[in-house]
């Protein structure tokens, strides 16, 4: 019987370059080396033991297990406890050395009572799990070659090697500590320096400690804050500022279903939230950085622009199946890739515009080329925003009007205009303001449904959408105005359920009642928190902000959704938009509290 697997058992350890999944009995199921978006060579989340894992564990049976980060940094401790003793298995990856061609992951396993006997078990295979490497036992340890990729596992304990694993049996006591460093390296350079397991410990928990100190939010939401900005800084690559969508593939929106999609992407939709996030919290040059980013990417011609890119800004991400994983309890297919980089979503250019537009008001290094790109993207959305286009769900079905996206070239055309106003910069300011007044009468007169008195998901549906409680935050209308109370109490009463929103609710979802096995989206749940903060209702939205933190696992990690009928995690994981909206709802919350206005009402003001 295959071992039936839960998302939120996994823990995340990284270095800003790629990442890995650690399930609660301590076996690391996902590695991708040496980037994100690299091919796995651990790939037992999305498949079988033999698609490669690595787990070092107690050989006797199990009395309780424990697991943390260790203070406020990325470290992760798994404590078990056995009849003869306890020990921790400390799991971590140090930053990266000077440049992108090595990688460590470093294990260190340390006895703390009695004796423990242990066994580490390790099948590493390149290629998505398809690739076995020529291993060869060494005096401390084993390498293994499969084409580009090399690795070397170090460790005192003696190693044998089996049909391409690896295992090894030792017995940790009471104060001893037992290192184990995986090196990723390319197999026709030379092979690097040995890191130092306890030196690489110590240097990364000051780092990530020392990073975090500079938080800056009230006592009573720093717990849940700084473990959001740790897992946006470790979802961040180092170099190009970059931050993927989340660290996995294909964990399914849906269980045994086929929404499997592959998350290691950079979405320009997340742009102005991630601003707000970083730079409400105190984090001014990681801003920066992703400003950097997202200039480099949106460069060139406006009608080229993507909704997401690669790590680094690349633009194909062709999407194919992987056929040899069966996937997450057997949710298939396994997809590598992402075809949404070929829609057109026209919210995008709201995003982006609004994204420059912040960092110029929070004095972000200004560069000259920005506005001509503004410019640009404005010229190709004055003569484009009137056609039909993709959500920002990436639905594959037909294109449409999506009330969402015309709100958001509205928001494109407004930050253009407060640019001139507040800022001096050169545009034909009349011509704009007649087209944003334009966009505003279109959607007031087709996107609102009076007969429902609520926005709708696109011009003449029904149905709503949990992105049109964006319409206060981004200055399109005010929360209290009739027709946004009317659709906030819409979206209550039909996508929330036990507390939860749900995105929309499709065909299906209306048959069978409000789930047809895709969970609620967590960000959904923090927009309500920030629009009902819009409205005052600050004690409704705290208990929801309470509930939707206490669904977060042990670590204080989210996925992308929850469900709440079957209480579980659903979607790729850990979610960088999931912990940016937790972040900015608790910027809202505390400044709601302390008679200031947060980000939402700052956005809507811009």
């Amino acid at each position: 019987m295959p071992h039936h697997k839960r998302i939120e058992d996994y823990g995340f350890i990284g270095n800003m370059r790629t990442a890995a999944l650690v399930d609660r009995d301590a076996s690391i199921d996902w590695l991708c080396l040496p980037r994100f978006d690299s091919d796995a060579c651990c790939a037992a989340l999305v498949g079988e033991h033999e698609n490669g894992y690595w787990k070092i564990w107690p050989s006797q049976s199990i009395c309780a297990i424990r697991r943390r980060y260790v203070g406020e940094s990325l470290i992760l401790e798994t404590e078990v406890e056995t009849p003869s003793g306890r020990a921790a298995i400390i799991d971590f990856m140090p930053l990266s050395r000077e440049n992108d061609s090595v990688v460590d992951v470093i294990r260190i396993v340390e006895g703390r009572e009695g004796c423990v006997d242990m066994r580490m078990d390790a099948a590493f295979r390149f290629g998505y799990g398809r690739i076995a490497p020529w291993v060869r036992i060494r005096e401390q340890g084993i390498t293994g070659v499969a084409g580009p990729d090399g690795i070397r596992l170090e460790t005192p304990v003696p190693l044998v090697e089996e049909d391409n694993d690896v295992h090894g049996s030792f017995t940790v006591s009471d104060g001893e500590r037992i290192p184990f460093v995986l090196t990723w390296y390319r197999s026709f350079c030379e092979e690097p320096p040995t890191r130092d397991a306890e030196q690489a410990l110590k240097d990364t928990a000051d780092w990530w400690t020392e990073w975090s100190s500079h938080c800056e939010i009230e006592d009573k939401y720093r717990e849940p804050v700084v473990r959001s900005l740790i897992t946006l800084k470790a979802l961040t690559h180092v170099e190009t500022g970059g931050m993927v969508g989340a660290a996995t593939t294909s964990l399914p929106e849906e269980a045994g279903g086929g929404k499997n999609w592959d998350y290691r992407f950079t979405w320009l939709r997340d742009a102005t939230f991630t601003l707000y996030a970083l730079l409400s919290s105190g984090y001014r040059s990681e801003a920066c950085a992703w400003r950097e980013w997202l200039l480099r990417a949106v460069a060139g011609d406006p009608s080229k622009l993507q909704p997401i890119y690669g790590l680094a800004g690349e633009r194909r991400l062709y999407e194919h199946a992987l056929e040899w994983l069966n996937g997450f309890n057997g949710s298939q297919p396994v997809r590598i890739g992402n075809d949404a980089y070929q829609q057109l979503q026209l919210d995008i250019f709201g995003e982006v515009m609004d994204g420059l537009h912040f960092g110029r008001v929070h004095n972000i290094e200004p560069n000259e080329d920005i506005w001509a790109i503004q410019c640009k993207l404005l010229e190709f959305l004055e003569t484009h925003w009137q056609e039909k286009g993709m959500s920002l769900w990436e639905h594959r079905g037909p294109a449409r009007h999506y009330t969402h996206s015309k709100v958001m070239s509205w928001v494109a055309v407004d930050r253009a205009i407060k640019s001139v106003e507040e800022f001096g910069l050169e545009g034909d300011i009349e011509r704009w303001r007649q087209l944003r007044q334009q966009i505003h009468d279109e959607v007031c007169a087709k996107g609102f449904n009076p007969e429902r008195n609520a926005f709708v998901q696109y011009y003449g549906a029904e149905a709503l959408d949990a992105s049109l409680l964006l319409i206060p935050q981004v200055g399109f209308l005010p929360a209290d105005d009739p027709r946004m109370v009317g659709t906030i109490d819409a979206i209550q009463q039909e996508l929330v359920h036990d507390g939860f929103v749900y995105r929309f609710q499709s065909e299906k979802k209306a048959k069978c009642g409000l789930t047809d096995g895709e969970g609620a989206f967590m960000v959904c749940g923090f927009w309500l928190v920030d629009a009902l903060v819009m409205l005052g209702r600050q004690e409704e939205a705290e208990q929801m902000f309470d509930k939707l933190l206490a669904v977060r696992n042990d670590l204080g990690l989210l996925a992308e959704e929850y469900d709440p009928i079957q209480k579980c995690q659903l979607g790729n994981f850990p979610q960088a938009f999931s912990h940016v909206g937790l972040i900015n709802s608790a910027h809202n919350l505390s400044c709601c509290q302390r008679g200031v206005k947060g980000p939402a009402e700052e956005r809507g003001e811009e």
